[in-house]
């Protein structure tokens, strides 16, 4: 029966690949019409402004790409285009995304390190620089901007890059749409949206459940949001932004990594601890944004925002020295004001903004006893506090026409401090108190009104987040030798359209960093330490061909080559210093030479549309020694749909098949994995399908 499922699923895939190129073939002989570029304005830089104005590497993916056909599981799915971004582990939802800009989170052991995420201006990072996209809702999403590169001066600790999400909001005329998906493994995902807008108000609200059993053993997952956007129009150019959402994922197991023998004898399988243990996480949160503007005087805007998180997270783990579960209540407060301001200096154009930000995160941590999934005695309780506190100055002054120049300068003070309140070990309160100055400078030229090269000198810092900072030794507090990494950025770029239909932008950079955050692995359990000095090169390209109205591609290239500088594991017993390991000349693990990605898509008149996409990732290597080589891969996926208007309804079914030709990957690479347990399988070939009506309500 397997085989004939198999051998169905080929030949559909079979058809429709065919199917694809035909209609590709077809449309080569379609007319081109000058509809010309649209001006992308991109607002992550604080200063909003059109993107070849932008003296920094940027990229913005738009609404269809991310939903139009998507299955919506990760943001991989849209963002696998942006040169440069590199992501893995789709399918441990437990972990969630291991997101990497120009080498930073490649150390994440879960969630997003070094990376700053955003979602309608209000930060999903936490001031201890780790986040997580387990409240990124996929379907009510509008549009995402990344900036590749550090931008610490923007947006202060863990900015190695930004990823900035900007919700769906309501059109003019209201409408409800439903969207059902079923697919392999158990996938399931009902989406309801609404919006539309009055004389005062714009709204979006939405609500959707994903549902999935999961390729490997032990994966299951599921997750409920509910969210909302309101804008509401104050009169006299002021507005007031109001974004909640809640997320409630009662289930995400942790199948954890398995050897090469296990992967060879059953892909799909999980660690046998993690069975035995019911590794994985529950988590419930909260969260409550609000954005006023309004005008400040001549030429000048006031902005302030606010905002709270409530975090109820527990996680089950088979780990050193015993099993236990972590068990996580978190609030998260902050808040911030910013004034910017547009006039002359020196008879030259002028605008500048300056302000501060104020984020404030209690966590009360406790470990139980993991007794093969039931919670025993107390082992650890602790009250851990990471308060941050940044002021900021942007400013673009116009040379000439042709020339800007741009500064921009941040100080952080962060603070990290620990109450003990698990006494029977001793009392490990203590405090860490972390400053940076971040500055940037930049310059942009106009070689022609379509061409434009830029130059930019930017920093980060990045400080050991609550998890990072545990103590080696397996009691409370934090590591004391553990400190933060710093990095400068030194770039440059080319961007520019050719005609009306093209694209393109390259970039080369060299960033120097200094106690680089590496994790370790001690019987299972995820430790980090200073890895002294690396360096980072590479060459990011990216090109958008429309050759028709009805065909476009995309095409992103990165060479990378991150290396340790220096890097040795050093002992010291009666006063004695010894090199225990030298890792310097060593590749840094969890990236890659070269990352490629293709797609091609077309769409007809009637309604009917296709993509076909294709990335390329390059070996890796999974442990620090570089003893370890991962082979790279090559994985295909397609997606084709028809939109058919019915009287005021659309309705849209669609196809989607994930690793189109059944390769063999890894979906994920443990890093230093503790029993060389370094492997997460992906599935292999996988189709899923479903439809959305959307109707208008007027």
């Amino acid at each position: 029966m397997k085989v004939k499922i198999y051998a169905a699923r080929h030949s559909l895939t079979a058809y429709v690949v065919t199917s694809i190129f035909t209609s590709l073939t077809y449309a080569q002989d379609a007319g081109v019409s000058a509809s010309g570029l649209e001006e992308i304005v991109v607002e992550a830089t604080r200063i909003s402004n059109p993107l070849d104005r932008i003296p920094a590497s940027i990229t913005v993916v738009q609404q269809d790409e991310i939903q139009l056909g998507r299955q919506q599981l990760g943001l991989d799915e849209a963002l696998n285009r942006v040169p440069g971004l590199f992501m893995q582990n789709r399918y441990n939802f437990s972990r969630d995304l291991r997101i990497s800009i120009r080498g930073f989170g490649a150390r994440s052991s879960f969630g997003i390190r070094g990376v700053k995420i955003l979602v309608d201006g209000i930060p999903e990072t936490l001031p201890d620089g780790s986040g997580q996209v387990d409240s990124i809702d996929l379907g009510a999403t509008r549009q995402i901007e990344v900036i590749r590169g550090p931008s610490s001066s923007l947006y202060g600790n863990a900015s190695g890059g930004v990823i900035s999400i900007i919700s769906e909001d309501g059109p003019e005329i209201p409408f409800f749409s439903a969207r059902f998906a079923a697919g392999d493994h158990g996938f399931q995902k009902v989406q309801l949206k609404s919006g539309g807008e009055t004389d005062f108000m714009n709204y979006f609200i939405s609500l959707s459940d994903t549902q999935i059993d999961g390729y490997r053993a032990h994966s299951q997952a599921e997750n409920t949001q509910f969210s909302g956007r309101f804008n509401f129009d104050l009169g006299e150019d002021r507005n007031l932004l109001a974004i909640f959402n809640s997320t409630d994922q009662p289930i995400s197991n942790d199948p954890g990594g398995i050897n090469a023998a296990a992967v060879a004898e059953d892909r799909s399988s999980a660690r046998g601890r993690n069975v035995d243990y019911d590794t994985g996480e529950t988590l419930n949160q909260k969260r409550v944004g609000f954005v006023f503007s309004t005008p400040a005087g001549t030429n000048g805007e006031l902005t302030a925002r606010t905002y709270v998180v409530s975090r109820d997270f527990r996680n089950k783990l088979p780990q050193f020295p015993v099993a236990d579960s972590v068990n996580l209540q978190r609030s998260f407060i902050g808040g911030g004001l910013a004034y910017t301001h547009s006039s002359t200096l020196g008879g030259m154009p002028n605008r500048f903004i300056v302000g501060f930000d104020i984020d404030d995160q209690n966590d009360e941590r406790k470990r139980f006893l993991n007794d093969k999934g039931t919670l025993g005695a107390l082992l650890f309780h602790q009250d851990e506090n990471f308060t941050s506190q940044g002021v900021f100055l942007q400013n673009e002054l116009s040379l000439s026409e042709r020339l800007q120049l741009n500064f921009g300068l941040r100080h952080d003070n962060v603070e990290y401090l620990v109450t003990d309140h698990f006494l029977s070990d001793g009392d490990d309160s203590g405090i860490r108190e972390m400053k940076d100055a971040s500055p940037m400078l930049g310059m942009i030229y106009s070689l022609s009104p379509t061409h434009s090269l830029y130059g930019t000198i930017s920093t980060a810092f990045e400080t050991p987040n609550t998890t990072d900072f545990a103590n080696p030794s397996g009691g409370g507090g934090f590591n004391p030798t553990l400190g933060p990494q710093n990095a400068v950025n030194y770039e440059a770029g080319l961007r520019g359209s050719i005609g009306d239909r093209h694209y393109y932008e390259l970039a080369v950079f060299d960033i120097k960093v200094d106690d680089e955050l590496i994790p370790t692995d001690v019987d299972g359990r995820d430790f980090f330490e200073n890895a002294g000095t690396s360096s980072r090169t590479g060459v990011e390209f990216a090109l958008n061909l429309n050759p028709t109205d009805r065909i476009h591609t995309s095409l992103s290239y990165a060479y990378t080559d991150f290396i340790f500088d220096e890097f040795k594991v050093t002992s010291t017993e009666g006063g004695v210093t010894t090199t225990d390991k030298d890792y310097s000349g060593n590749i840094i693990p969890g990236t890659v030479e070269h990352l490629f990605f293709g797609e091609i898509g077309y769409t007809h008149p009637s309604g009917w549309f296709s993509a076909l996409d294709m990335l390329y990732v390059h070996d890796q290597f999974a442990d620090n020694a570089n003893a370890v080589k991962v082979d790279g891969y090559t994985v295909a996926n397609l997606r084709v749909g028809i939109e058919k208007v019915i009287g005021s309804t659309v309705v849209s079914p669609f196809l989607g098949i994930n690793n189109l030709f059944d390769t063999d990957y890894n979906t994920d690479i443990r890093i230093n994995a503790w029993g060389k347990r370094y492997y997460e399988p992906a599935p292999g070939l996988n189709i899923y399908a479903g439809v959305t009506v959307r109707f208008d309500l007027l």
